[in-house]
Formats: structure tokens, sequence, C-alpha cells
């Protein structure tokens, strides 16, 4: 028997869980954790004609490289990709355009375990231990953090056919966790902004800000502690309840 109080407890749960879900898988999907905002961003690009984004595109670009090219043309950093405006006809022997498109490409697996460096861009420098492991991290996370969700789920299906709120309280525990390491996604990448750009400071006509794919990330954490807290709360309360009942039936 399931008092109305856990009921309704659970169904809050089970939306706040699918909403974090749902913004944490837009967020690791999309592109705008981090803008770059430049004042003139065609000019930018004529001035060094087509080799910015030929290089931005290479498979051979280090952090260095592309991160100036991010810096100059609008660029956008996700966890997957990395994305940069520049005008449609960007032959060095034609004027600058107006009609801007973006570019995008993709980082590759070998990509996120990368060792970053102390100097960016120069090999000899040494490794950045910091940068490396925060980088790593952060592409790893989101999936941890998806899959106790998920299992968590399949925990609550269980409970759900089994008609007992005891596992319950497990979905609860994974979703903490899984709150926490998408909390730690949202610490490890501001920091690895913040040494990046201490390598690499903004030019003064560049401004930077973390985007709408960021704060999405920053909400899901919340919503899968609250989802947690009720899992939690309705499967202890009612184990409580039902034992203090089964107590005076038998007294």
């Amino acid at each position: 028997m399931m008092d109305n109080r856990f009921a309704t407890a659970l169904v809050i749960a089970c939306v706040l869980s699918l909403i974090s879900t749902i913004y944490l898988a837009a967020s690791i999907g999309t592109d705008f954790w981090y803008e770059y905002h430049t004042l003139s961003p065609a000019e930018n690009v004529s001035e060094a004609g087509r080799s910015i984004w030929e290089e931005f595109v290479s498979k051979d670009a280090d952090e260095k490289t592309y991160t100036d090219a991010l810096f100059r043309c609008n660029g956008t950093v996700g966890l997957w990709r990395r994305c940069i405006t520049v005008p449609k006809n960007s032959h060095w022997y034609s004027p600058p355009e107006t009609d801007m498109t973006t570019n995008c490409i993709s980082f590759s697996l070998s990509d996120q375990f990368v060792e970053k460096y102390i100097e960016p861009g120069n090999h000899n420098s040494g490794t950045d231990l910091n940068r490396t492991y925060l980088w790593r991290l952060q592409f790893l996370l989101p999936f941890v953090s998806i899959g106790l969700m998920c299992f968590g789920a399949l925990i609550g299906l269980c409970a759900c056919a089994c008609r007992s709120l005891y596992p319950a309280i497990a979905t609860g525990v994974l979703h903490f966790l899984a709150g926490l390491c998408t909390l730690g996604l949202v610490g490890c990448y501001v920091a690895g902004i913040e040494l990046l750009h201490r390598k690499l400071p903004l030019p003064e006509d560049v401004r930077g800000e973390f985007g709408w794919s960021f704060c999405l990330a920053c909400v899901s954490a919340p919503l899968q502690f609250m989802a947690a807290a009720l899992f939690i709360w309705a499967a202890r309360t009612n184990r409580k309840e039902f034992t203090l009942l089964k107590a005076y039936r038998v007294a």
C-alpha cells in the first residue's frame, strides 16, 4: 500500500529526473559552452587571409592555433566541437563581407585525451597536468552521470514491477552520485577555461562568456539532487510508516 504523498513525491522525482537528463544530454550535444565575441570578425579574417580557418580545421592544429582562431572569429566551444564564424567568400583577393557562416570541427577521441602543455602550442614546455586531467574529466563525467541516471531508472522500473518503494533508495543514491558528477563537470570546465585564459589572455577587443549549453548543465545538477532527495525521502518514510503500522497490527 502506497500513501498518496509518496506517490506524488515519486512522480515529481521522475519528472525532475527526466528534465535533468534532457538538459544534460542537450548540453553535451551542443557547442555553446563558452563563447567569444569579437568586435569585427570579418576584418580580422580578411587581414590574415584564408589561412585562419585552414589551420583551424587542420588535423594538426594545436591548442594555441585553434584558440587564436576562436578569439578572432567569434568562436564557440563545446565538449565535442569548436566553431568559428567566417565570411562565406574567404578568398584573399575579395573584399570583406558581412554575410557570415559558421564552420565547425569535432574533437576526435584522441583530442579528448591529448596532453596539455604548460605553454600552449609549445610541445617542449612540459605537460600541464592540471589542465590535462581537467579536460579529460570534463569529457568523461557527463557520460558517467547519464549512465548512473539510466541505471537508476532501471532500478525504478524494477521497483514498480515489485510494487515496492524499497529500491527507490538505490535510485535516489544513484541520482545523488549523478548530480555530483554533473557538478564536477561544471567545476572542471570552469577551472579549465580559467587556466587556459591565464596562459592565453583574451585580446582587448574580445569578450568571453559562458554560453547556454553550460547553463543547461548548471541547471541539471540541482534537478538531480532534488530528484535524489525525493526518491530517498519517499522510500525511507514509507518504510518507516509501514513498519510502525505492522507493529501496531501485531500489538
